[in-house]
């Protein structure tokens, strides 16, 4: 089975996001919530999966950040390997073509949303 690809984000495509799915009056009050992620870890990357799921909604965003901070694997999971995840264990247990075809779509979701 193929992984499933992990984006290479930077704080730059973070700001882009912003600017792009939230009025500008707004730009300031929602760079303070996505900056309440601060741990190193995968930063950008969870930053961005949380604006992707909170779909320029501002208290949907700061749940999703404060679920990311409990843990960050419940945001990347929806937000990037969304039908992969909907699966869970059991896409184990499809054929190996339906599992290709399952990872290259969550790919080909993320790279449309984060490009557009």
């Amino acid at each position: 089975m193929r992984h499933q690809p992990i984006p290479d984000v930077t704080p730059d495509d973070v700001e882009r996001v912003v600017r792009r799915d939230f009025p500008e009056e707004q730009f300031d009050s929602v760079m303070v919530v996505v900056n309440g992620y601060l741990s190193k870890r995968e930063r950008s990357r969870v930053q961005l999966a949380s604006l992707k799921l909170a779909n320029g909604d501002l208290d949907a965003l700061r749940k999703h950040i404060a679920t990311a901070l409990e843990d960050f694997r419940d945001i990347l999971a929806p937000a990037e390997y969304p039908e992969y995840s909907k699966h869970g264990f059991r896409v184990r247990e499809l054929d190996p073509k339906e599992q290709q075809r399952i990872i290259a779509s969550d790919w080909e979701q993320y790279e449309a949303w984060l490009k557009r």
